[in-house]
């Protein structure tokens, strides 16, 4: 399959972006739009419980990281168009689903499956990104979606707030709706269908089964382990079961000739840094976006409307850096130095907030600013993380390496979660006071530290070497040459961007 960018004009590859960039937003927007929409479920599902009512967030993110893997492995062998056009298209029917959802179990499960089309159009979009528009904007298309992402997961207590706030809770999944109806007509018109490569195959079933369950499980066990009890039997045989499937998937990929696990990708040494300081990004960034809202609804006393619109700032400057780390790029050190001066951005933050966090109401003072530092972090590493993982990864399998980052920063997401509920838990007796949140911003700040000495020391960019081609005396070798070519000259001048 030629990965050839066809010729379009300026508008369509605007409008190309705009469908990419939006469906990468939609998917993130719902991983922390429900944030703030427990109260409401809780009122109006009197019966259900706290641990029934945390899988509203918790269903949509375990099927969200436990496929986002083979989603990327899917869209390499079956067409980026075809798998986006369905996992928007999944999300959209799902989102009206949960709208509708007459009962907690019910819309539980719904956002599991609206968890199954975020899955398949994060990987899907990235590659859209890259390979349906011009070559020489591939590095600010890789800061597009970064913004996206950004944007989507630092807006959502925004937007879950103000909707929750003025229209209820089913507002939040009513919203999508239009965008997903325009996503999935704009895909169909704009994006032309891509042959599947010849000899092509889907990649090991039971291997990829075994990926879903095993990331599943341990997303599960880590989120629900201080509800369960973290020497209970059912967290220690969760998280056993999710580490043995993993490590079978992973022995199986070894030597499957279609693997589920694309292993290869882990012999490039900035590839696998990338994915560790992916997770431990993750680590920080979810509990840091939760702990605000909470502690601004508990010790300032806002309301979801104020708290939402409190967060605005910082994710508009997210936004803003990850659009604008592509000029940059280029002058301090590529994906690398924009991954480092991002951490260190949260780094400085988060020590702002250790040591600023008052019990009365700082928005001037305490709040705006460490929005501000913090976004410019977050938009940075965003578009650092991802630029590195698509930099170092061939363009035949960019979808694949972006579906494995996402994954590795959605699993440590996870994590931070976790680890979040057992501080706010254990500290101040559980009744989280001042010194509660200041400990979560502790355990956010030590882990970018670990972040940042992991990208100083490890986070060495290796361009993938590009496919070799066929033996030039038949005639399937013109075609393949023809192919790769571009390909291969694509990737050298996202070598040059990204240096």
């Amino acid at each position: 399959m030629t990965t050839s960018a066809p010729t379009r004009t300026a508008r369509e590859y605007r409008l190309v972006t705009l469908t990419a960039s939006g469906g990468t937003f939609l998917a993130m927007l719902d991983s922390t739009v429900t944030n703030l929409a427990v109260p409401k479920l809780h009122h109006d599902f009197a019966t259900a419980s706290l641990p029934q009512l945390s899988w509203v967030i918790t269903g949509y993110a375990v099927m969200f990281a436990a496929l986002l893997a083979p989603a990327g492995r899917m869209a390499d062998v079956l067409g980026r168009r075809r798998l986006f056009v369905f996992g928007i298209g999944t999300f959209t029917v799902a989102s009206l689903l949960c709208a509708v959802a007459p009962s907690i179990a019910v819309l539980i499960g719904t956002r599991v499956l609206q968890g199954v089309g975020a899955a398949a159009m994060i990987p899907a979009s990235l590659a859209i990104l890259l390979l349906d528009g011009p070559a020489d904007g591939r590095v600010k298309s890789i800061g597009l979606w970064s913004a996206a992402s950004a944007l989507a997961a630092a807006v959502g207590p925004t937007v879950g707030g103000i909707l929750v706030d003025l229209l209820g809770w089913r507002s939040v999944f009513y919203i999508n709706l239009p965008f997903g109806i325009i996503l999935t007509v704009s895909a169909l018109r704009l994006l032309a269908p891509t042959a599947r490569p010849a000899g092509a195959r889907l990649p090991d079933p039971l291997g990829t089964v075994l990926l879903a369950l095993g990331v599943g499980a341990l997303t599960l066990g880590v989120t629900e382990g201080s509800t369960w009890g973290w020497l209970d039997a059912s967290t220690v045989g969760v998280l056993a079961a999710g580490v043995v499937a993993v490590a079978l998937a992973v022995i199986r990929s070894l030597r499957h000739p279609v693997p589920a696990v694309e292993t290869s990708l882990f012999r490039n040494g900035g590839f696998a840094a990338t994915n560790v300081v992916s997770v431990l990004y993750g680590m920080a960034q979810y509990p840091w976006l939760l702990v605000g809202v909470l502690y601004i609804t508990d010790l300032w006393h806002y309301s979801e409307m104020e708290a939402g619109l409190a967060m605005t700032p910082g994710a508009i400057v997210a936004s803003i850096t990850a659009l604008n780390m592509g000029k940059l790029a280029p002058r301090i050190g590529g994906p690398r130095g924009v991954t480092l001066v991002g951490l260190v951005a949260i780094l400085l933050c988060g020590l702002l907030m250790i040591f600023g966090l008052t019990d009365h109401a700082a928005f001037l003072a305490l709040w705006l600013p460490a929005g501000f530092i913090v976004g410019i972090g977050m938009g940075a590493t965003t578009m650092g993380t991802s630029s590195a993982a698509a930099f170092s990864a061939p363009p035949t399998k960019f979808a694949v390496g972006s579906g494995v980052n996402t994954m590795s920063r959605q699993f440590g997401g996870a994590l931070g979660i976790a680890a979040l509920a057992v501080i706010l838990q254990t500290s101040g007796n559980g009744s989280r006071p001042l010194d509660s949140y200041r400990d979560v911003y502790v355990f956010c700040t030590v882990v970018v530290v670990l972040a940042l000495l992991v990208s100083f020391v490890w986070l060495r960019l290796t361009p993938a070497a590009p496919p070799a081609a066929a033996p030039a005396s038949a005639p399937a070798a013109q075609s393949a040459a023809a192919g790769t070519a571009p390909a291969a000259a694509r990737q050298g001048e996202a070598a040059e961007g990204a240096r």
